[in-house]
């Protein structure tokens, strides 16, 4: 999944304490807003290709709810029973566990066309938590109505298998990112496959704005924050990005592939 090579591209509140801990989410009844699948501009992301009218009408009751989750809330908690999959209509997300000493430790980052949840699907239960990074919005896919689907459409069978397929490919690609590189070479591995993905979705090649904190880009790359300032002050001084804030301009993208892609010195 780093190989930047290859690139992957208001309803009313819940009421009881209970809900507006677990995550601030508002379900939507697709009666009340009905955006079909086949209409969506997302769909190529997190559907099959190639479907015929019938097939299309079939997926398109697939979605029967949409959520919002406000930035901060969560969509699921390590431990939750896992009963559906989701695709991040909106906004942003990051997955993460907590370790022994009580410290969040981030497993990935998540955007709009991806699909969220697979975590759950061996043992029934989620085994993270998933918190929204902004306000967001994602499609609730019930799991027994996928694999009902999937008896009738075949390719549906193998878009799920490829998106699990995708998901082993970004964890292996973390495990040598971290196992191998020198933090220089994990922070730009890290914003070209971030701008590689935002692109595949129609967003510049070259600019985008990080949604998650310098402390949390750290957390999932291994890196203490000041390592990651350091990096980032690094690479705008050799004139590689431009930053301001959370607003990152690439402005020599080959320099930083060749950065990731050098032999070891050592």
């Amino acid at each position: 999944m780093f190989d930047p090579r290859n690139p992957t591209p208001s309803g009313p509140t819940p009421t009881g304490a209970s809900q507006a801990l677990r995550g601030q989410v508002i379900a939507i009844n697709s009666q009340s807003i009905k955006i079909a699948c086949s209409s969506c501009n997302l769909r190529e992301l997190c559907m099959p290709m190639g479907l015929s009218k019938d097939e299309l009408d079939k997926v398109d009751t697939l979605v029967d709810t949409r959520r919002k989750i406000k930035k901060g809330g969560a969509l699921f908690h390590n431990g939750d029973k896992f009963t559906s999959l989701y695709a991040i209509r909106t906004g942003f997300f990051k997955t993460c566990v907590a370790t022994e000493d009580g410290r969040d430790q981030v497993t990935g980052f998540q955007m709009a066309g991806e699909v969220m949840g697979l975590d759950g699907i061996v043992n029934d239960r989620h085994t993270c938590d998933a918190v929204a990074l902004e306000d967001a919005e994602v499609c609730v896919l019930p799991f027994d109505r996928i694999e009902e689907l999937s008896h009738d459409i075949p390719s549906m069978q193998r878009h799920v298998h490829k998106i699990m397929s995708r998901e082993i490919v970004r964890e292996n690609g973390v495990m040598l990112l971290l196992g191998s590189m020198r933090a220089e070479e994990r922070l730009a591995a890290f914003l070209l496959n971030l701008v590689q993905r935002l692109h595949a979705r129609g967003f510049s090649q070259t600019e985008l704005v990080l949604r998650m904190t310098r402390e949390e880009i750290g957390s999932y790359l291994g890196l203490k924050l000041e390592t990651v300032s350091r990096a980032f002050s690094k690479f705008a001084e050799d004139g590689l990005i431009e930053v301001k804030q959370r607003h990152v301009h690439i402005l020599n993208s080959e320099a930083l592939r060749d950065l990731v892609n050098r032999p070891d010195c050592d």
